[in-house]
């Protein structure tokens, strides 16, 4: 007769594995920037959990694996009582989706509050699931001991995490209206964030702005539309704190268009290159902003 544990079915006589820190080497590390909060504790034989907060992005947490153990399938994730607190009842937390990859768990952002909370309030958050090469169960146990303070810490850290990351802001695009060379409150807001990146990456070298046209009207008019619009991305830059020697500022009137609709070729764009960054090789016909953002 089988027992069913968060939905899944096991024989009576399967035992576990259980892997994670004791109380003796319960350590939870913080590394903190502007760019990345990042609190791991290492899980001996297992490999390591992990929460992080990108800048821009939502919380996650995930587990790193050293080995595949765990069979891809359905898991079970709960917070239970660690073995002195005894007659404390585990609370469910969600079944839980493991892969076969190097990072087998990965949760969202409400499971993961779940998780901080379990920790916080003195408890072991643990998943359950089936050998990769056995019927045996794998549990992996995060230690709540010592996890108080360096969670402040890292809480400080995710406060002061810039508003985009550099995947977000490496290639950006702004649009503009026919004829015009308005900045819009959106497009600052984004310019914003450009800038802020820009000013905390001292490894971003050189910012290239590139200004371009629809077809509509001459070609004169257009090189000089697309010149004006590519300049007033660039002083607003400017004006903001970023070194008009890193911008390199391009116009190509109706050169490059991306789409047939003429909207969608009154734009400037922003792309972002890094120390050791491979200068794009592209063709002509893809023109300078190739693969920007809108």
């Amino acid at each position: 007769m089988p027992m069913i544990v968060m939905g899944l079915m096991l024989p009576l006589k399967s035992w576990a594995a259980t892997y994670g820190a004791g109380i003796e080497n319960s350590r939870w590390n913080l590394l903190d920037s502007v760019f990345d909060c990042t609190l791991t504790q290492d899980i001996p034989g297992y490999g390591k959990a992990v929460f992080r907060h990108r800048a821009g992005e939502s919380l996650q947490f995930y587990l790193e694996s050293e080995g595949r153990l765990m069979r891809p399938g359905q898991g079970s994730l709960v917070v239970e009582a660690p073995a002195w607190r005894p007659g404390v009842a585990p609370g469910p937390v969600a079944a839980i989706d493991v892969v076969a990859s190097n990072r087998p768990v990965s949760l969202d952002r409400r499971q993961t509050m779940t998780l901080i909370s379990g920790l916080l309030d003195g408890l072991a958050p643990t998943l359950t699931r089936q050998a990769w090469y056995s019927r045996e169960l794998i549990r992996v146990r995060l230690s709540n001991v010592n996890f108080a303070r360096p969670f402040e810490s890292y809480r400080s850290c995710v406060a002061s995490l810039l508003p985009a990351n550099y995947d977000q802001v490496r290639r950006s695009r702004i649009g503009f209206a026919s004829d015009s060379t308005s900045l819009s409150a959106a497009d600052r807001h984004l310019l914003d964030n450009i800038v802020a990146y820009v000013l905390a990456d001292a490894s971003v070298e050189r910012i290239f702005v590139d200004g371009h046209s629809d077809r509509i009207g001459s070609r004169i008019h257009n090189r000089q539309l697309s010149e004006q619009r590519a300049n007033v991305v660039a002083d607003y830059m400017i004006s903001q704190g970023v070194s008009k020697d890193r911008i390199i500022v391009r116009a190509h009137g109706d050169q490059y268009p991306v789409s047939r609709r003429p909207a969608d070729n009154r734009r400037a764009t922003i792309r972002l290159e890094r120390q050791g960054d491979r200068p794009d090789m592209q063709r002509a016909s893809n023109g300078p902003d190739a693969g920007s953002n809108g």
